[in-house]
């Protein structure tokens, strides 16, 4: 197995970098050049591959930060399509619309679309592939976009630009219905997470190696890679047995999980470089915030705690 390879890419770590702070979030106030400069001073030499979730005011910046102080990166860059179809099976507030609503989000994820084309044209060195959107499809999803219609994002992404395109989801649907966009793809992208699926850290790594091989299986002329997995650090008992996480934990997984994708030569995004108070509940503990390596104020957790020890 050797996607590097397959999709032309050099070997080396990657991270999904998100860089909302306090107070911060998207649609609201968004971080400055000097606060992405710092994260991306911590990530750097550490990280080769940096994901990015949608082509706003964010990325852009990112892209600029990169750019100007010549910072050894390359990026995967999404744009992130909201619903475009009600899902009644979302299990939570949300993924039900009135029709006017899913036709402003339609212009809305059109006019993303035409704004990863365009960022993928101006950083052609920097921007190494693209996706579409992400966890569009997943039953779960509070914002369902039908396969056709992602089809043809993928289609006319490709039309325009010169990078890989891809579609990050979760992996069980690209096992169950979405073979025609595993054909358009230049790659599949799958994410995996353990801790979600009721999961000691002690299986996690089987599992997640079950769930990567599911697809390669499935789909053995594609090249795979893993666009997120990762081990929350807190939990407030939304769908997460506090139990099942901490930093120990995080560390485990983290550690195991970059041994074996450097072993097999798999491009695996972990998830995520920061903690983001932004994300799920107004509760502390909520899982959503706690994914990062790094706290919300930039401090190392247990995982890589040693890369930043003097």
């Amino acid at each position: 197995m050797n996607t590097f390879k397959n999709l032309h890419i050099a070997p080396g770590r990657a991270i999904c970098y998100s860089g909302f702070r306090k107070g911060q979030k998207p649609g609201g106030n968004y971080p400055s050049y000097d606060e992405i400069k710092e994260d991306l001073l911590l990530l750097h030499g550490h990280w080769k591959y940096l994901r990015l979730f949608d082509c706003d005011q964010h990325a852009e910046m990112v892209l600029e930060v990169i750019t100007k102080e010549k910072l050894d990166f390359q990026v995967m860059l999404g744009a992130y399509i909201t619903a475009e179809m009600n899902n009644f099976n979302c299990p939570w507030d949300g993924g039900v619309y009135s029709e006017e609503q899913l036709e402003i989000n339609r212009v809305y994820n059109q006019n993303r679309i035409n704004r990863l084309i365009e960022l993928a044209q101006l950083y052609p060195g920097l921007i190494f592939s693209l996706s579409v959107g992400n966890e569009a499809c997943v039953d779960w999803t509070d914002h369902y976009v039908p396969e056709s219609k992602v089809l043809d994002y993928v289609k006319q992404v490709k039309s325009q630009t010169k990078q890989p395109v891809t579609f990050c989801e979760n992996y069980v649907p690209w096992l169950v219905k979405l073979e025609k966009l595993a054909e358009e793809v230049d790659f599949i992208s799958i994410h995996t997470y353990p801790v979600w699926e009721y999961k000691h850290i002690d299986e996690s790594l089987d599992y997640t190696k079950e769930n990567y091989y599911s697809i390669v299986k499935k789909y053995p002329h594609k090249p795979v890679i893993i666009t997120e997995a990762g081990w929350a650090t807190h939990s407030n008992g939304r769908g997460i047995d506090p139990e099942k996480v901490n930093e120990e934990y995080q560390k485990k997984y983290f550690q195991n999980l970059m041994g074996w994708a450097k072993e097999e030569n798999i491009l695996t995004f972990f998830f995520e470089a920061f903690d983001e108070k932004w994300k799920g509940s107004p509760e502390p503990l909520e899982p959503e915030k706690h994914w990062g390596l790094f706290k919300v104020d930039r401090t190392p957790k247990m995982a890589v705690r040693h890369l930043f020890q003097k």
